[in-house]
């Protein structure tokens, strides 16, 4: 389509999610609009031996968390879609109930009214009942929810291959074509 994502990160934990997705991204020729929330900057900092300006590097368009009249905030921005990684529960939260308090929220909620792919990698754990609730409710108006639960099957030999694997397999719900190890079945 426009070979242009939106990246949204927000504060929860695993940074190292949106630090291999932006690394992938930046393989190919797709341009990239990078929307960091203030609790990521935070927590990127705490998790991951990354600068912030380090991780906003790796965005080709950098926007504010606080600028609702970015482009990303409007239907005529083309785009291919937006990926949420880490997903905080508030963020799940505010989409699933159609709060655009930010840009993060206010691109998602775009995304899903334009009916573009709008995939949200929601990290917590355990989940309880309202995040589950939350999580129904964004999957019925369109969203793809995938939980950064690392496969094993594929007997990674780093936390940063499996990272990349899932991140991988998350980009291709957008139609970004990254290398992955594919599964080819049980070998009988």
């Amino acid at each position: 389509m426009t070979d242009r994502v939106i990246v949204g990160v927000t504060g929860a934990t695993g940074q190292i999610y949106a630090v291999s997705a932006l690394r992938l991204l930046d393989e190919t020729d797709y341009e990239v609009h990078l929307i960091l929330s203030n609790a990521a900057k935070v927590n990127l900092r705490q998790e991951r031996d990354h600068s912030v300006g380090d991780v906003t590097e790796l965005g080709d368009v950098v926007h504010d968390v606080d600028n609702i009249g970015a482009s990303p905030a409007s239907g005529s921005f083309r785009n291919d879609g937006m990926i949420i990684t880490p997903c905080s529960m508030k963020t799940l939260a505010e989409i699933a109930h159609g709060h655009s308090r930010n840009l993060i929220t206010r691109s998602a909620d775009v995304a899903l009214k334009e009916r573009r792919p709008l995939v949200l990698m929601p990290r917590e754990t355990p989940f309880n009942r309202i995040h589950i609730e939350n999580m129904l409710s964004v999957t019925d108006a369109g969203a793809i929810v995938v939980p950064p639960f690392p496969a094993f099957y594929q007997n990674p030999d780093s936390i940063e291959a499996m990272v990349a694997n899932t991140m991988a397999r998350a980009l291709s719900h957008l139609g970004v074509d990254v290398d992955y190890e594919e599964w080819q079945g049980l070998g009988r």
